[in-house]
């Protein structure tokens, strides 16, 4: 039975402002169209009564078109999440492989994210050199930026 990874789905307080972020940041690629979804099969695919969301779908950087996107919605009516920390069990982090981790965490700095740590530089025997840094977009989603250089 083949298996292909499709998509991750962030929850946002406002899709627009966050699918700008990724788009500017990191390359994000918008895939039309917007989504307007709402109806029988949304309240029960999703277990909520009157459910409608919104929001739209991003190519992620260096898959080609037919790669994986993560999708940004909003719910019409949402809750406060809880605080996430590298340590909070479920979904911690999203990935991604940059060639300039100091500057992609300038970019997330300079357009509203955060930082959780610090920078990192980490030699791992036999796999190579692994910079990284966990930061937070704007809406407090936690972001991993790495740079992996081969081994000597």
């Amino acid at each position: 039975m083949p298996v292909r990874y499709a998509h991750t789905n962030i929850i946002a307080r406002n899709w627009r402002s966050l699918a700008a972020f990724y788009e500017t940041v990191l390359g994000c690629v918008p895939v039309p169209p917007e989504r307007d979804l709402s109806g029988a099969w949304l309240d029960a695919l999703t277990g909520l009564a009157g459910s409608r969301l919104r929001g739209m779908h991003l190519r992620l950087p260096g898959h080609g078109e037919s790669g994986p996107t993560l999708e940004i919605f909003s719910y019409d009516d949402m809750p406060a999440g809880p605080a996430m920390a590298p340590n909070t069990p479920g979904l911690a982090h999203l990935a991604f492989a940059v060639d300039d981790v100091a500057a992609v965490t300038q970019a997330f700095l300079s357009h509203g994210g955060s930082l959780v740590g610090e920078t990192i530089v980490r030699d791992i025997p036999g796999v190579g050199r692994l910079s990284c840094v966990y930061v937070r977009d704007p809406e407090g989603n936690m972001v991993e930026l790495q740079r992996w250089d081969a081994a000597a």
